[in-house]
Order: C-alpha cells, then sequence, then structure tokens
C-alpha cells in the first residue's frame, strides 16, 4: 500500500494520480511506510527473552529427566 511521507496517510492505489503521485501533495508515495525504531526494537528484544526461557526450558529438563 503506498505511503505518502510528507501527508503521513496511507493511499490507495486508485487514489494517486496519473502520474503516481499523491493527490494532495504532489509528491511520490514510498511503496510502504517504515517501521518505527521502537517496534524493531520490541522485536529483537522479545527474541532475546524467548531464546533465554527456551535455554532456561531446555537446561530444567535435561538435569530433571
Amino acid at each position: 500500500m503506498p505511503w505518502c511521507e510528507q501527508c503521513d496517510v496511507d493511499l490507495e492505489a486508485e487514489e494517486l494520480t496519473e502520474e503516481g503521485t499523491c493527490p494532495t501533495c504532489g509528491s511520490e508515495p514510498l511503496a510502504h511506510r517504515k517501521q518505527p525504531w521502537w517496534f524493531k526494537f520490541l522485536a529483537v528484544a522479545t527474541v532475546i527473552y524467548l531464546g533465554y526461557r527456551a535455554f532456561q526450558g531446555i537446561t530444567w529438563v535435561v538435569h530433571h529427566v
């Protein structure tokens, strides 16, 4: 879904002009919106946490079996 960075809106393909620009400001829309830095940080932190918990679970099973 195209995204206009200047207007900060998502655009439908049929909303674009014939030239493929934003109908409001006339700028070239991006192919997709960039992910915010905090979303990337949250994803990395979640992977690290779940990896640590998996390690704890595996070591618990090894010691109790």
